[in-house]
């Protein structure tokens, strides 16, 4: 299951759903098929399925919540210094233009920490802080604005080449005007 924002469940969700788990284990003994649970719980036949077949190996042990999936491997200290990185910018970290990229952050969070992250794994801790992936809302330091002006005013009309002029015409391949 995919989650929009903060890339799992918190604590308090995973307790909700362990308490749907529950729920369909009160079901069980029902003897009730699981397609009427699944559609009673809101759940797939398949996670029905799966959750009987780990409640009768190991009983209501086997339906508990595991926890977090996967811990961070940065610590809180981290963290704040990584955002404290990243809100600095990329020159500020000894790149040449204003863009973050993940392979970026991935080599600042290995020299800085120590701690070395896949791609995918930055863009998971990315997610989990908050952050997003978008465009930045401020222009480029490198951008001038009277060049681009005088090249919308001179260079731009040369480049556009003009529309043809609409006429009336025929797309018949034998009307003497489309050879």
């Amino acid at each position: 299951m995919r989650y929009a924002q903060g890339g799992g469940l918190t604590a308090e969700g995973r307790r909700r759903r362990e308490l749907v788990r529950l729920e369909a284990v009160n079901r069980f003994g029902e003897r009730v098929s699981a397609a009427v649970i699944a559609a009673e719980l809101r759940v797939s036949e398949r996670s029905v399925r799966r959750w009987r077949q780990a409640w009768r190996a190991a009983g209501l042990a086997g339906i508990a919540s595991k926890g977090q999936a996967a811990q961070c491997r940065l610590d809180e200290g981290q963290l704040a210094a990584l955002e404290v990185a990243l809100g600095a910018g990329p020159l500020a970290a000894g790149w040449q233009d204003q863009r973050w990229t993940l392979a970026r952050i991935r080599d600042l969070v290995a020299a800085r920490f120590g701690v070395a992250y896949t791609i995918p794994g930055i863009w998971y801790l990315l997610r989990r802080r908050g952050w997003t992936c978008q465009i930045g809302a401020r222009r480029a330091i490198e951008r001038d604005d009277g060049a681009v002006e005088v090249w919308k005013k001179q260079a731009w009309p040369r480049i556009k080449a003009p529309r043809r002029p609409s006429a009336a015409g025929s797309s018949s391949k034998t009307s003497a005007a489309s050879r």
